[in-house]
């Protein structure tokens, strides 16, 4: 088991000023279990993130997310930079927008991508200094203890604002692996990932 070999990362609070995002072209390497966490993570100073508006429709969100072949996109204050969460392609085709319009008896489109997002204080979240001295294990063993496909980095800049500054995803995590990712499902996910570090 990872968990045996690997310790989760320390969490982290989102400061009540929320973080910012800097900002741009994404490669895709293989990895081990023992490689650099930073070889999973997606540098926000190397790649452009795709965002959306809290205002913007769950099939606005869904729509960037095919064009850009994305499966997480970072809400972002309307006309600002101030990151106020995420949404995933979980959050959108998974059961909670279909509950939640029933319970508002509204039709699933008129949902807003704030209604189903995940705010950042409701996150999991690393700080850059320990990602920069851990192992893919870590971060692998980190997203299992939390039961997200997903989490955040944070480092602070030089006049003291909390900046994201990277992100963590089981999936592409899975494809630098060449595991071939075709559910949404968290645990069958890390069952997949355990499964290709064990050598079945």
């Amino acid at each position: 088991m990872i968990s045996d070999r690997y310790n989760p990362l320390p969490q982290l609070n989102v400061c009540t000023k929320g973080c910012f995002v800097l900002g741009s072209k994404e490669s895709l390497t293989y990895i081990k279990v023992d490689s650099p966490a930073l070889s999973v993570m997606t540098d926000l100073l190397q790649v452009q993130p795709v965002t959306v508006e809290p205002g913007d429709t769950i099939g606005q969100a869904n729509q960037i997310m095919i064009v850009r072949s994305v499966r997480l996109l970072l809400v972002v204050e309307t006309g600002g930079t101030r990151v106020i969460g995420v949404i995933t392609a979980r959050d959108l085709l998974g059961e909670k927008p279909v509950r939640l319009a029933s319970h508002r008896g509204i039709r699933r489109d008129e949902l807003m991508v704030r209604d189903v997002m995940t705010t950042l204080d409701a996150m999991e979240a690393m700080d850059m200094d320990d990602v920069r001295a851990s192992r893919v294990g870590h971060i692998i063993a980190t997203l299992e203890k939390c039961g997200r496909q997903h989490a955040v980095v944070f480092e602070m800049s030089e006049d003291g604002r909390q900046i994201l500054r990277g992100i963590f995803s089981a999936s592409q995590i899975a494809r630098q692996l060449g595991v071939d990712m075709t559910t949404h499902e968290v645990a069958r996910t890390f069952a997949e990932i355990e499964a290709v570090f064990a050598g079945v």
